[in-house]
């Protein structure tokens, strides 16, 4: 998983050098919250292509030009994957066992190889496809050495499978295809990872000469792949470094050729700014009667609320911001994964409410409780779960956990009438409008909130809310995953929400202003 979720990070460490913190800082001051001028959210934006409104007519975009753009995303979702997921790596596609394409695929192989084999043993034998198969090993050979090294080698083996001088043997019947074949494993041997040992074990054990090329062929497309992945892991931390300029400049190339490329992330932060407008109306806090300013609103308060909705996102319905795409399905199953912490703890919350007086002082039925709940409602996510039956369960299997405790410690099991009630209570969960659910998610987003709001290299999590003891250590960790998403996307796109903000927040006085001046005159 992205940021290895068995490990915990603290927010913003490891992520980019000091250099990039500080160009960060650069670019999103002006959403600090009331320390710069208002000034700066009316002047033109760094990222001049960024705007989310323009007062241009609209371009026609070329085809070319959407194609260069859905290139540019493809290299930078795949740079930004190698780069925040230490577990990426290459895998081989394999196609379904019994589909059609699986079975043409093979018999199409099958009729290859037979007629090699029947090419071998014709007499006299042709070697015509043999040939053209040492050419092709040969290149693969040659792409596994590291260009300006391994000279000796790379001669020995252009001077082995010399396809010329093969064919030359062919002709006067002098060519060894078993002795050619060894030294192709001899020197697979040498190039290949120590997991590939055995198979090149294997490949020395066998003995017919057509299955033995299959074989071979099998065995160099495995060697690709650990070259690959080799060559990934090599780069990761030059990825790491470079890639928040990376990323923008990427971006920016995008939106280029993509005016609309942010119409999406522009809807998504104009959602907070509404949330937040209604707030303040809601509290009174508006400007003083005559007055024409817009209420003042944080843009960096704006910016992590916007944020937080992306763990209560609705991926089917929602469109996804376009800035964030690339960690889109890490966000996702952060979602799910809070989405079943919530729920446990306020299952947790209702047993200690209900048998506190029994659960306390017995940490080993609390821990055992939490599984129980933890394996029930894997997969919560899914359409096809059925919430209100699986809280059910939980119910009756946590009233038999308790009552197989208090048999153990020869006291009376609970009556008929707590099991139904916190049964009862427990499927009552399902509804979202639930004030223990209700309650959960709120101390659940007031630490995550604080969470975001920590500098960067601090390196001490918030304290973590009353009734959320029983997650803490998830919480703590899927915090400090979610934390450095966020991090990392601010630092590459501050610029372009900076814009965005200066124009939702500011954009209509600046506008005013605009008009003012043009009567005047």
């Amino acid at each position: 998983m992205p940021f290895n979720g068995g490990e915990k990070r603290c927010v913003g460490e490891d992520q980019q050098s000091d250099s990039d913190s500080s160009r960060f800082s650069e670019s999103m001051a002006s959403l600090s919250d009331y320390e710069c001028s208002r000034q700066s959210f009316t002047s033109d934006s760094s990222s001049k292509s960024s705007s989310p409104a323009s007062a241009s007519p609209p371009r026609v975009v070329t085809f070319d030009e959407v194609m260069g753009a859905a290139r540019n995303l493809e290299n930078m979702t795949l740079v930004h994957e190698i780069a925040v997921n230490e577990n990426f790596q290459l895998k081989k596609d394999a196609l379904p066992e019994n589909s059609l394409a699986s079975r043409v695929k093979r018999i199409v192989h099958q009729a290859y190889w037979d007629v090699l084999e029947s090419e071998l043993n014709a007499d006299p034998p042709e070697y015509d496809h043999a040939i053209k198969l040492f050419e092709e090993i040969r290149e693969i050979l040659l792409s596994f050495l590291i260009p300006g090294s391994g000279n000796r080698l790379r001669n020995q083996i252009c001077e082995v499978l010399d396809t010329d001088l093969i064919r030359q043997q062919a002709e006067h019947g002098a060519v060894d295809i078993q002795g050619l074949a060894n030294y192709i494993i001899s020197t697979m041997g040498k190039l290949c990872a120590p997991v590939r040992d055995d198979d090149i074990r294997k490949l020395k054990a066998t003995g017919n000469i057509v299955e033995l090329l299959r074989q071979i062929f099998h065995v160099l497309d495995l060697m690709n792949m650990d070259m690959a992945n080799f060559l990934i892991r090599s780069f990761r931390p030059h990825f790491q470094r470079q890639l928040v300029d990376y990323e923008r400049t990427k971006f920016q190339e995008i939106l280029e050729e993509t005016p609309s490329a942010l119409d999406k992330t522009t809807k998504w932060i104009k959602e907070s700014v509404n949330e937040e407008l209604l707030s303040v109306s809601e509290t009174g806090l508006t400007p003083a009667a005559g007055t024409s300013s817009k209420p003042h609103l944080s843009p960096t308060l704006v910016l992590n609320n916007s944020y937080l909705k992306l763990l209560q996102w609705d991926y089917q319905k929602k469109e996804f911001p376009e800035t964030l795409i690339t960690d889109e399905a890490r966000l996702q199953e952060l979602t799910a994964k809070l989405n079943q912490l919530k729920i446990i703890a306020c299952l947790s919350l209702i047993t200690n409410n209900m048998l506190g007086a029994i659960t306390e002082g017995l940490p080993e039925l609390a821990d055992r409780l939490k599984r129980v709940s933890a394996v029930l409602l894997e997969g919560m996510n899914k359409e096809t779960f059925n919430l209100k039956e699986v809280l059910n369960s939980v119910g009756v299997q946590t009233c038999a956990e308790v009552n197989k405790t208090l048999v153990e410690r020869g006291l009376p099991t609970l009556n008929a009438e707590v099991q139904a009630n916190l049964v009862g209570q427990f499927s009552s969960i399902e509804k979202e409008d639930n004030p223990i659910r209700s309650l959960i998610d709120k101390r659940i987003q007031l630490y995550l909130k604080s969470l975001l709001g920590l500098p960067s290299p601090q390196k001490c999590l918030p304290p973590m809310p009353g009734g959320l003891a029983v997650i803490q250590q998830e919480l703590e960790v899927l915090g400090c995953q979610y934390a450095n998403i966020v991090n990392l996307n601010k630092q590459v796109y501050g610029p372009f929400y900076a814009d965005i903000l200066r124009k939702l927040l500011f954009g209509e006085e600046a506008t005013g202003k605009t008009d003012a001046s043009s009567s005047a005159n």
